[in-house]
């Protein structure tokens, strides 16, 4: 087989991974030379915020509890000024990717360094793509000055994630893999990581929703979070995530869950375009159709599979088709209106591809 030509950029950033690691946070925020550090968290992740802060002691200077998903412009505003008023020189996001993201709006901002703590599977920890929402539309766009200079990845911050929420975000994560093996900027490296990842993340969630403090388990499942959001940062995604990005910032439905319903029915699109990558993703899954086999993860598990079961109308599907079909971009297949507007139905429905 002749290996393609491609262009591969690696980007500075430091991965710190294994269980007990948060123990190191201190270390790891002198090696950013920050003297003062704001922690970011949701409402319901309050209290892992304030153990983030007890270990910073001096040089924490405060907790900002109100990231929420889709990262609205009123709340990436509120952050910023309350990170200049407490003279803030670095944020320490704790979390999952509404906490990232809302790192990431302050760092578009003000270039503040963030340093994450990922405790679910969104991986946005380990790009520098940023998305925030305004008037109902979720903008976004790419500044590696957004991009987490140091990641702290510590599996047992994960044990109480919820089964529920554990499969939808490994699922998630899935999805970022899977969509980077058919990129038009695709590598070889990324096509490793991508399948390692995907597959890493087939073993651990059953393994985890069968016994959710299996260490190992969450271990995995981390793991291969950071391999697919690895690819997620350094290749281009396509329709699968533009129509997650619509369903999610135009009709405010739940992130993990919109992707791991639409992402079967994204790959069955695509599947006839892009062969190799559907191959490798079935391969990854022990399964004969990377569409089926991404589905049967996600049913078997106890995940949602059908977009009208999370708060989809019906009578907003031709809208979201016709927001999918705005600003064209790179797909293996090109965008049909009637075929995306079957896709979106097959999703609301959710039969299996």
């Amino acid at each position: 087989m002749t290996t393609p030509s491609f262009v591969y950029n690696s980007v500075p950033q430091r991965v710190v991974f294994g269980a007990g690691s948060l123990q190191h946070l201190a270390r790891e925020i002198d090696a950013l030379g920050a003297r003062r550090a704001l922690v970011l968290s949701t409402p319901e992740q309050r209290p892992q915020a304030e153990r983030v802060a007890d270990m910073l002691g001096a040089h924490a200077a405060g907790v900002f509890d109100r990231a929420v998903m889709h990262v609205p412009i009123e709340t990436a505003r509120e952050a910023r000024e309350v990170a200049h008023r407490l003279g803030a020189d670095c944020a320490v996001a704790i979390g999952g990717g509404s906490t990232t993201g809302l790192g990431k709006a302050i760092a578009l901002d003000s270039g503040l360094p963030i340093l994450a703590i990922p405790t679910t599977y969104a991986g946005s920890e380990m790009t520098p793509i940023y998305g925030i929402t305004e008037a109902g539309m979720k903008k976004t766009g790419k500044d590696f000055k957004v991009l987490p200079r140091t990641v702290i990845y510590d599996p047992e911050l994960s044990l109480s994630l919820p089964v529920a929420m554990s499969v939808t975000s490994g699922i998630n994560a899935i999805a970022h893999a899977a969509e980077g093996l058919y990129a038009v900027d695709s590598n070889p490296v990324m096509d490793l990581m991508a399948q390692e990842g995907i597959a890493a993340l087939g073993r651990a969630l059953p393994a985890l929703r069968a016994a959710p403090k299996d260490l190992a388990a969450r271990s995995d499942a981390l793991y291969g979070a950071w391999l697919c959001g690895t690819v997620l940062g350094n290749v281009g995604m396509a329709l699968h995530h533009k129509l997650c990005h619509t369903l999610g910032g135009s009709f405010n439905l739940p992130h993990a869950e919109t992707h791991t319903i639409v992402l079967p029915h994204a790959l069955a699109y695509n599947a006839e375009a892009a062969p190799q990558a559907m191959a490798r993703i079935a391969k990854a899954l022990g399964g004969a159709s990377a569409a089926q086999a991404v589905y049967d993860l996600a049913r078997d598990n106890g995940a949602p599979v059908a977009l009208r079961d999370i708060g989809m109308k019906a009578s907003d599907l031709d809208l979201a088709c016709a927001h999918a079909l705005t600003n064209q971009y790179p797909n293996p297949r090109p965008l049909v209106r009637d075929a995306i507007r079957a896709l979106l139905q097959n999703a609301w429905e959710g039969v299996r591809p």
